[in-house]
């Protein structure tokens, strides 16, 4: 059984192209194609962060946060994140089931 994900909107404020443009500004970077030399991941990544099929995880933030010195809080906020924890989901740590069973 093949599942479709939903786009990356639930949150109304949630907008990574905010934080990807802000980025490209503070950094004077040309496009996203430089942004993603400059973040070393492929540019398909920003890509889909773009277009919100992609989230902003942990260890992008990171990157952004490396390259930029900017806080990740400041980097959260850009993008619209407005949350004061982060909770794993215990789905993160479950063996993932045999696909032939």
């Amino acid at each position: 059984m093949t599942l479709s994900r939903p786009k990356l909107s639930a949150e109304a404020s949630y907008d990574p192209n905010h934080l990807l443009d802000s980025l490209i500004s503070r950094l004077h970077l040309k496009n996203d194609a430089a942004l993603s030399r400059a973040l070393e991941v492929a540019a398909p990544v920003i890509s889909k962060i773009r277009h919100r099929r992609l989230p902003v995880g942990a260890s992008m933030l990171i990157r952004m946060h490396e390259i930029s010195d900017m806080s990740i809080a400041d980097l959260r906020a850009l993008m619209g994140d407005r949350r004061d924890k982060f909770r794993i989901s215990p789905e993160q740590f479950k063996p993932k089931e045999p696909s032939g069973a």
